[in-house]
């Protein structure tokens, strides 16, 4: 993919971050910038803090210090309100989905839409619904039930349900965890889709380096608590540091 990082804005910025659970010291003076409309992936071992870093971002976990900017707002200073106002903003992908399993597809998406997005009339609503998820491709299963939906379309549920709130950055969790090979490569597809029909900055935790290698203008690595490297996935195949390049074996 292009690199987009030259045009210099920066939507998210995170500065100095730490974060500790029960003495084990996971994120260490992390600093990082997503520029806007680019897609960035963190790597990272098992237990690395990739995760808890963005779960950090938009404050479902609060760092011990560090400053983090999220579109101009600094979210560890936000009141309530505000918080919840900047997290329309920002979509995040849970792993599973996080989807409702007493409603329907539908009702999924139309749930954030009824609390975020009160000035839109029901009509509109809907077709917003319908559209949202024609563009992950389940327009023909907006009645089904979570259960009745696969791996892979749950995790294009979870996405379309992040969409319908047209956010401006897309925070994704592991998202072709779980997945078959040919399934996650959908995924990856679909990443790639989103990013180039709603021009999204994303930033997307991953161990698949398919995907890592497929979605990304950069990628970032983290170990011991910090990143040990930055670049282009050509850059870091080919990086003088010999833990790096075991990434890409």
């Amino acid at each position: 993919m292009v690199e987009k990082s030259k045009n210099k804005e920066a939507v998210i910025e995170v500065n100095d971050l730490y974060k500790t659970f029960d003495e084990k010291k996971v994120l260490q003076g992390v600093s990082l910038k997503l520029f806007r409309g680019e897609t960035m992936s963190i790597l990272g071992r098992s237990g690395q803090g990739k995760s808890v870093m963005i779960k950090c971002i938009v404050r479902l976990i609060t760092p011990e210090a560090g400053h983090i900017e999220v579109l101009g707002d600094e979210v560890l200073k936000l009141k309530d309100d505000e918080l919840n106002k900047m997290r329309t903003r920002v979509g995040y992908l849970f792993q599973e989905g996080a989807l409702y399993d007493s409603m329907t597809l539908a009702e999924n998406l139309l749930f954030p839409l009824e609390r975020n997005k009160k000035e839109l009339s029901q009509a509109e609503m809907q077709e917003l619904v319908e559209s949202t998820l024609k563009s992950v491709d389940l327009l023909d299963d907006i009645n089904k039930m979570p259960s009745e939906l696969s791996g892979g379309m749950r995790k294009r549920a979870g996405l379309a349900r992040t969409l319908v709130l047209q956010p401006e950055i897309i925070l994704y969790d592991e998202p072709t965890t779980g997945l078959d090979p040919y399934t996650s490569r959908d995924i990856n597809e679909l990443i790639v889709r989103i990013q180039e029909i709603y021009n999204v900055s994303s930033m997307v935790v991953t161990h698949d380096m398919k995907c890592a290698k497929r979605v990304s203008d950069r990628i970032v690595i983290l170990e011991n608590g910090n990143f040990i490297a930055r670049g282009t996935f050509d850059e870091l195949v080919n990086h003088e540091d010999e833990i790096v390049r075991n990434y890409f074996m």
